[in-house]
């Protein structure tokens, strides 16, 4: 292959490696977005963004909806496996649903940056006025944006020894049949939550248009497979989902902010996203963070006069931790804080005023975080 040489290269191209080539354009720096996989392409995820997402991205609904699925959300379904549910209903709508391998194709092709898809990272090395990666391509800023396993953190913190993922996930979406409709009673606009009952986890159904999405998240690697099958046989008891429409179950893996330590900024280098660790330690959702991280990063990058040591990049470091929280916080490394789990539990899960301005509006919805100011 050729040589090739940009200024900013982008390791991933999914939400924040798309949003953070969104946030350069016009910038007059010439962006390129390497990622292994060809878009479009399947991501394990429940998949909804709220309007807080929306808003950031500029995003026009109206023309998106136009050839891609997006199902408003007013009401959620709540519980613990196998316990009381609870119904919780809002005046507006709160959330999206939406596919993510049509949201992650339509937001990079948006970014207007030049690709190189279906092509893994492969090696980095220093080089005059920044990097050589895949020894073809030069660069002279590298943004690690590739998820749990970005290859770029792993070179950034080879130095650590990597713990065990935090959470691991399994999820199957698939197109209903007019026959799995009739027998499907998860109702669109209505995502169903249940938590399991030592709270170390949650399950979700989702119906976004005619795509029925199932999973189920849990802290650790034990007992997933055996919590999946109680959840799924729970919702056929329930009459939610019969088991058998389910198709296969896709396993991915991320963690929690907060989670471990990581290196984030050095010279000619920075990472954003989960290839951070940013999915919330309450909900586990990391759209938003991905977004919000990514276009912190266009920001430092679009005032950095191209000077990108570590002196001038660790002002990005300063800008998430003023955002999310120092590592040195310790904002919680579960899915639900063990507090809650040890002393409240099930009593709150059953609680309408608990489950609304708590469990939903701050740890799902994240209501109470205000909009991101850029600069």
């Amino acid at each position: 292959m050729d040589s090739e040489a940009c200024d900013v290269l982008i390791v991933g191209g999914g939400p924040g490696g798309s949003s953070c080539a969104w946030g350069l354009r016009d910038s007059g720096l010439d962006v390129l977005v390497l990622d292994k996989a060809v878009f479009p392409r399947d991501k394990v995820c429940a998949g909804w963004i709220t309007p807080a997402v929306a808003d950031l991205l500029e995003l026009d609904l109206s023309d998106y909806e136009q050839d891609h699925v997006l199902q408003p959300i007013t009401r959620f379904r709540t519980g613990v496996i196998s316990g009381a549910v609870i119904q919780t209903e809002y005046s507006q709508t709160v959330s999206y649903g939406i596919r993510r391998c049509e949201f992650d194709d339509y937001l990079l092709k948006r970014c207007k940056a030049r690709t190189r898809l279906g092509e893994p990272f492969k090696s980095i090395e220093r080089a005059s006025g920044g990097w050589i990666i895949n020894g073809t391509l030069r660069a002279k800023i590298v943004v690690g944006a590739g998820g749990h396993f970005c290859p770029v953190a792993r070179w950034m913190n080879q130095k650590q020894e990597f713990e065990k993922p935090v959470v691991l996930a399994q999820e199957s979406e698939f197109l209903l049949s007019p026959e799995q409709h009739n027998v499907c009673h998860v109702q669109p606009d209505t995502p169903e939550l249940y938590f399991c009952r030592d709270l170390k986890g949650y399950g979700w159904c989702f119906l976004k248009g005619d795509y029925l999405n199932v999973g189920i998240g849990r802290e650790g690697e034990k007992q997933l497979s055996t919590v999946r099958e109680e959840f799924t046989e729970f919702l056929d008891q329930q009459g939610r989902v019969p088991k058998e429409i389910l198709g296969k179950f896709k396993g991915h893996a991320y963690r929690l902010y907060g989670s471990q330590k990581r290196t984030i900024v050095d010279d000619g280098l920075l990472l954003i996203g989960d290839a951070i660790g940013m999915a919330s330690p309450q909900s586990g959702e990391g759209i938003r963070p991905a977004v919000e991280t990514g276009l912190i990063a266009a920001d430092v990058l679009r005032n950095s006069q191209q000077v990108y040591t570590l002196d001038q990049l660790f002002v990005y470091q300063e800008k998430l931790f003023d955002r999310f929280g120092d590592f040195s916080d310790d904002p919680g490394t579960s899915i639900l804080p063990t507090v809650f789990r040890q002393f409240l539990g099930r009593r709150c899960m059953s609680s309408q005023w608990f489950t609304r301005k708590i469990l939903l509006d701050r740890w799902f919805l994240q209501k109470h975080l205000p909009p991101l100011i850029r600069n």
